[in-house]
């Protein structure tokens, strides 16, 4: 039950990604609770919290769904049952209306940096979210990034800031030759996303294997399993579990 707990919560962290960030407007006022209060009535600020809970609850219903009808194998080193764990975990987002990785990333890049007026904070802002996700920066990019905006600040002879549209737009010049010496096209971008996915769901499975091998062996010490031989972790059906 732990295993499969652990595998609903990859999708239903997604819905938490997509969070809905109460404003001010939607405040709740604070209550009377004063005997002679008369009973209040429904609140915006309750209506919004209710109407994201049901969107939460339905979104893990349909996930849960999903899951219930899609076998998984913990094969995290066969690459067919990575690419059929990642079709699983798609589907899973296409029928939950939820956020895939790289739109997970795109959003939370735009609500953490919405605020930042320079290109230099900027970039070191996503250079911090990308450490944070365990992201590994193989090609140096981010270094070539930075010496590329030392190039435009040098040439405009003062700190980029990104209303500047003008600089920006030396910037982006400056970017499309970095992309164009290591090969990188827009074009390729649908490529990139579906490597990116299958990356992270062979490091979700290696995560489920870790889990099941914990669960097996701590089901063994148990004096009722003690004779017991363990199954294969790959021959586990997680939708016994559900």
């Amino acid at each position: 039950m732990a295993l499969a707990s652990r595998l609903l919560s990859r999708s239903t962290r997604q819905l938490c990604a997509g969070r809905v960030v109460l404003r001010p407007e939607h405040a709740v006022p604070v209550r009377s609770f004063a005997k002679e209060a008369s009973a209040p009535t429904a609140l915006k600020g309750d209506q919004v919290l209710k109407d994201i809970f049901y969107e939460v609850k339905n979104k893990l219903e349909t996930a849960i769904g999903v899951l219930r009808k899609e076998k998984i194998t913990i094969d995290p080193e066969n690459s067919a049952a990575v690419s059929e764990y990642a079709k699983v975990m798609k589907s899973v987002r296409q029928k939950a209306n939820l956020m895939s990785e790289s739109q997970i990333i795109k959003f939370n890049i735009e609500v953490d940096t919405h605020e930042i007026p320079d290109a230099r904070s900027y970039l070191l802002k996503l250079k911090e979210m990308r450490v944070k996700r365990g992201l590994i920066d193989a090609q140096g990019i981010e270094d070539l990034q930075m010496a590329a905006l030392d190039k435009v600040e040098k040439e405009i002879k003062k700190a980029l800031m990104r209303n500047d549209k003008k600089g920006i737009a030396l910037l982006t010049a400056e970017f499309d030759k970095i992309n164009q010496k290591l090969g990188i096209r827009k074009e390729d971008l649908p490529k990139y996303e579906e490597q990116l996915e299958l990356k992270i769901a062979k490091a979700q499975l290696e995560e489920l294997k870790k889990d099941a091998l914990e669960a097996m062996e701590t089901q063994k010490k148990r004096e009722e399993f003690k004779d017991e031989e363990m199954p294969s972790v790959k021959s586990l059906d997680i939708r016994n579990f559900i």
